[in-house]
């Protein structure tokens, strides 16, 4: 198949168009370079061989000449983390130039459109186990910005097969957002904020990539929303105290109150999201110390056959000693 990922500069994005080239795919990659890790991103792509196509998807013309002759479009790119830009920019990026994109893979008649979307949307913590029928309570911006993009992937699907991905919590080597967490860790610097028993479960990159493609080539999965999750669920403690011996090193007993956090944050978007500054503390990286999701993975499982092959164990160790080659993290 001839396959088109966007977001392909990205953590999940270059991880995909990787696989999809060992597994003899035609992949045309496009994503922003603007960012040392999306340069090198890029360059890892290049020197494999991967046709990366840099371009905004909103340029007129530009998504049309990305699907030309293409079966497949596996679509990662977002606007996610920006804290220095409106709203009205999560919109354009997460709703607009999703449309513009199907729009154009409908006109040169591609058969399957897989949407990467987010755990995100189902909101706030809630008790009992998730899965593709909760109805969705976004947040945030972003979140409701890709649930709005799910909406719209619906309106398409009686005119190209299309697949939703919710996509859970992903990690593994290259992840840059993780690494903060990993780094703290290693050098003894690392505090638990609250009381660290909100529940998560996580996805190892490897296994999140292989759970996307299945979602372009299966026929089952037409017309089908799926979360992509791992299996195993555990707390912030655990994965904090998993990550240490990854490390090689012994997890802080240090605990501090969630509350001044939060106040400090809600100061600092006030003050500088209006002046286009990206603050350093917001509250949805306070999330990772507070919110908790876990998933039914049976519908994945069903539709796509997929069941995640890497234990966080595992994938940490992976991911640590990824970040020891790069020098990343102390070297033991």
């Amino acid at each position: 198949m001839r396959i088109v990922v966007t977001g392909a500069t990205g953590f999940i994005g270059v991880h995909l168009a990787r696989l999809l080239r060992e597994q003899n795919h035609d992949v045309v990659a496009t994503g922003r370079v603007e960012f040392p890790a999306e340069k090198t991103r890029a360059e890892t792509l290049q020197r494999e061989g991967i046709e990366l196509r840099a371009g905004s998807l909103l340029t007129l013309g530009f998504p049309a000449q990305l699907v030309n002759g293409c079966d497949a479009v596996i679509h990662l790119a977002a606007a996610q983390h920006e804290g220095n830009v409106p709203d009205s920019y999560f919109h354009d990026v997460n709703v607009s130039a999703h449309r513009v994109l199907l729009e154009a893979a409908v006109s040169a008649g591609v058969r399957r459109f897989v949407y990467g979307s987010t755990i995100g949307i189902y909101g706030s913590a809630i008790n009992g186990m998730l899965d593709e029928q909760t109805t969705p309570r976004p947040e945030n911006v972003y979140a409701r910005t890709k649930l709005e993009a799910e909406v719209v992937t619906a309106e398409y699907a009686g005119r190209i097969e299309t697949c939703i991905a919710r996509i859970s919590e992903t990690y593994g080597p290259g992840d840059l957002r993780l690494l903060k967490l990993f780094r703290g860790i290693d050098n003894g610097a690392f505090f638990m904020i609250g009381n660290g028993r909100n529940l998560r479960q996580v996805i190892y990159v490897e296994d999140l990539v292989r759970g996307l493609l299945l979602g372009a080539t299966q026929p089952e999965a037409v017309g089908q929303t799926v979360v992509l999750a791992g299996t195993e669920i555990m707390t912030t403690n655990e994965m904090v105290q998993q990550i240490a011996a990854a490390l090689g090193r012994k997890s802080s007993s240090l605990r501090l109150p969630i509350w001044p956090f939060r106040a400090a944050a809600a100061v600092l978007e006030a003050t500088l999201r209006p002046m286009g500054i990206q603050p350093p503390l917001t509250q949805r990286r306070l999330d990772f110390f507070t919110k908790s999701f876990t998933f039914s993975t049976t519908k994945s499982r069903s539709v796509l056959g997929f069941v995640p092959q890497v234990s966080f164990a595992a994938g940490a160790a992976l991911t640590a000693a990824w970040y020891r080659e790069n020098g990343l993290v102390g070297r033991g």
